[in-house]
């Protein structure tokens, strides 16, 4: 039998990188670019919030993960041929979505487009799994740091493209265009994860929907010492982000910014975010994981005490959006640093996956609500609601200590 083929260190590192990248894709379609068309194009606020229903595989993929840890397990290629296939559905929506003209979509044809994102989500949400669980499995500790980094360098890099870059796009070369070429990219993207050579998976396979049992871990998970207030913090560490980013680019529209100049400032400030990312992982690992997550939800909160300023001083909109995504990029990696740290063994694109739900899941409702507030309160005060969110989550981490550090809080 044959030795095992095993990745090296920047094989792994960078394969990580561009199943990231390809994640980034979709979200930053429905999280930058639709909300500034669709706000363009005359939609209210409250529906822009409720855009947010699209990403609804994303809070219940935990149902289905175990699924995908199971299936396949024991074969070459396990967790690669569920991202593959995964991305070959992406492929073909976004074609699906370039075929008829943009004003359509936002038009008679919005509910379909709803449906159509939806499903990219789910494709997406899926293949998120198995690159949770190639990553928990193949990153030792001491990788972590940077391998979340990069997993967020490629994450938000996906969103600059699909995001800001497309909308420049759009006004540029059109929306047709502009989609075509986002899946050509991606299948070419696909060409190194075909090729990673993912050692085989040993050992016995967790639990599936359709076993009797399929439940406890879950169960399981949550029964451990300690995981109260840590399910707390995940609970409520991206929600006032989540709440308040929603209203940018609706409140930039309402700002009589155009779509390229949306897209310019959306590229510079993902460019930034990019650069918290790469320092995020270092930074933890000279601050510890505790001070780490403490101090960059701190920045991400008062980010949006900024974007509450800006709305009165419009000169104050560049500087904050620099910020906000810096901050975002450093509490990103420190939040999925721990998420790591909290899985078992041989469950870990299980475990990494229910925490990530639970997290989708109270971010998602709030960001339901986000054009409801804006409405009712103005662009002023929700941004400072979002900032009050962030805050009070930073309040219960003060109670809480990092797995694996002593703690120090009486000392």
């Amino acid at each position: 039998m044959p030795p095992e083929r095993r990745p090296s260190v920047p094989v792994l590192l960078g394969t990580l990188a561009v199943l990231y990248f390809l994640q980034g894709l979709p979200a930053g379609l429905l999280a930058k670019a639709v909300p500034s068309l669709a706000r363009e194009a005359g939609l209210s606020r409250e529906w822009i919030g409720l855009l947010a229903l699209a990403a609804l595989p994303w809070a219940l993929k935990f149902l289905w993960a175990p699924w995908v840890d199971r299936l396949g397990r024991g074969r070459p290629g396990h967790r690669t041929r569920w991202v593959l296939a995964c991305q070959g559905l992406v492929i073909l929506i976004l074609l699906l979505l370039a075929v008829p003209d943009r004003a359509l979509w936002f038009g008679a044809g919005f509910p379909l487009l709803l449906l159509l994102l939806l499903l990219l989500n789910l494709a997406s949400a899926t293949q998120d799994v198995a690159a949770d669980g190639l990553a928990v499995r193949l990153l030792r500790p001491d990788l972590r740091g940077p391998g979340n980094s990069l997993q967020v360098l490629g994450y938000k890099a996906g969103l600059m493209l699909s995001g800001g870059l497309l909308l420049i796009a759009t006004d540029w070369i059109g929306w047709r265009a502009s989609l075509i070429g986002l899946a050509l990219l991606t299948g070419l993207l696909l060409v190194p994860v075909a090729l990673f050579p993912e050692p085989v998976e040993r050992g016995p396979a967790p639990s599936a929907p359709g076993d009797r049992a399929w439940w406890r871990p879950f169960r399981a998970f949550w029964a451990r010492p300690g995981l109260g207030l840590w399910a707390v913090i995940l609970i409520g560490y991206k929600v006032g982000d989540g709440f308040g980013s929603r209203m940018i680019k609706p409140f930039l529209v309402d700002q009589h910014w155009s779509q390229a100049a949306i897209g310019r400032l959306d590229l510079v400030a993902s460019l930034v975010g990019l650069a918290g990312a790469a320092l995020g992982g270092l930074w933890l690992l000279r601050l510890g994981r505790r001070a780490a997550l403490i101090g960059f939800g701190a920045l991400q909160a008062l980010a949006f005490v900024g974007w509450w300023a800006a709305v009165e001083a419009p000169a104050w909109i560049w500087p904050v959006a620099l910020f906000e995504q810096f901050a975002d990029g450093l509490s990103t990696v420190a939040l999925f640093v721990l998420m790591m740290d909290y899985c078992r063994r041989d469950r870990e694109g299980t475990d990494y996956t229910l925490q990530a739900s639970l997290y989708l899941v109270a971010t998602g409702l709030f960001t339901l609500v986000s054009g409801f507030s804006a409405a009712r309160f103005g662009y002023d005060g929700h941004f400072l609601l979002a900032a009050a969110l962030g805050g009070l989550v930073i309040m219960a981490a003060l109670f809480w200590t990092a797995p694996g550090e002593a703690d120090t809080r009486h000392d």
